[in-house]
């Protein structure tokens, strides 16, 4: 396989190109931050040979000597076949000061000052940033508008960049799920597992369904359950949020969890910004 894209990621430090990363990761890239020059060719063909074809790599571009130079590398990849894509993030002076300030880091040059480290890097990277097909100033985004940016621009296919949610429902007596970002508690329905007829079938089985949904309150809570999560999602989105778990629990995990999550599944399944999948925990325990 070979690589059909490949984006260095440089610019200032404090630009954002680890939050650039990140969100190139999210969108299904193969990532390497802070890579010496010299090995380009060999992760672009160590990556194409592992099945990758999207490569998203921000190298170290401070040293020189035995770590190669950007443009020597760069042009060695192009001439294998490879065209990389420049994206170079800049910011203002004030801006990349503020956030160093905010962050207590010192900057990779050193130095007393950190005015005179940035003026320093950004002499060096002059010539980088005159190469770059892609010049963004971050200075007035925030990351999550920088994510964002980035799907907007990247991605390749629908769904790329969408929010992924995962909906879980699970039995309290089994333990709640350890990444669930929010968790709805359905164990005040009605239980159907002291319905005989109903207690060896999934939440899932027509019978249950008919059972939970003759149940006023039923109803009701997926109204307030599913007005909130339209409420949150464009929220989540805006945010840069790329993953989300929706936990649902009951007692078993059988029957009332099962159905609401399934429910909560279809309502989020109509919203195109949102990638959405079901997993039922605990239904065969």
């Amino acid at each position: 396989m070979s690589i059909r894209r490949f984006v260095i990621v440089t610019g200032l430090s404090g630009a954002g190109k680890s939050q650039a990363l990140a969100a190139f990761e999210d969108l299904g890239f193969y990532c390497l931050d802070n890579l010496p020059p010299t090995l380009l060719p060999q992760i672009v063909a160590l990556a194409a040979s592992s099945g990758y074809d999207r490569l998203a790599i921000a190298p170290d571009v401070l040293t020189a000597g035995a770590f190669g130079d950007l443009a020597s590398n760069v042009a060695a990849v192009s001439r294998n076949g490879t065209r990389p894509e420049l994206l170079f993030l800049d910011a203002s002076d004030e801006t990349l000061i503020r956030r160093y300030s905010e962050t207590r880091r010192k900057h990779p040059l050193g130095g007393e000052r950190i005015t005179e480290a940035i003026a320093i890097e950004r002499a060096a990277l002059a010539q980088l940033r005159d190469r770059a097909e892609r010049i963004w100033d971050t200075s007035l985004l925030t990351s999550h508008q920088l994510r964002r940016r980035i799907a907007d621009e990247f991605a390749e296919q629908p769904g790329e960049g969408q929010l992924h949610v995962t909906v879980i429902s699970f039995g309290y007596k089994y333990g709640l799920p350890l990444d669930a970002d929010m968790v709805f508690d359905v164990r005040f329905l009605p239980n159907p597992h002291y319905v005989e007829a109903l207690r060896d079938l999934p939440g899932t089985d027509p019978a249950v369904v008919a059972f939970l949904e003759s149940i006023a309150e039923t109803r009701s809570f997926l109204t307030h359950a599913e007005a909130l999560l339209d409420f949150l999602i464009p929220g989540f989105i805006r945010e840069g949020k790329a993953q989300l778990t929706i936990a649902v629990g009951c007692t078993g995990g059988r029957h009332r969890s099962v159905y609401v999550a399934e429910a909560l599944r279809r309502h989020l399944s109509h919203d195109c910004r949102v990638g959405v999948v079901l997993v039922a925990r605990d239904v065969n325990r």
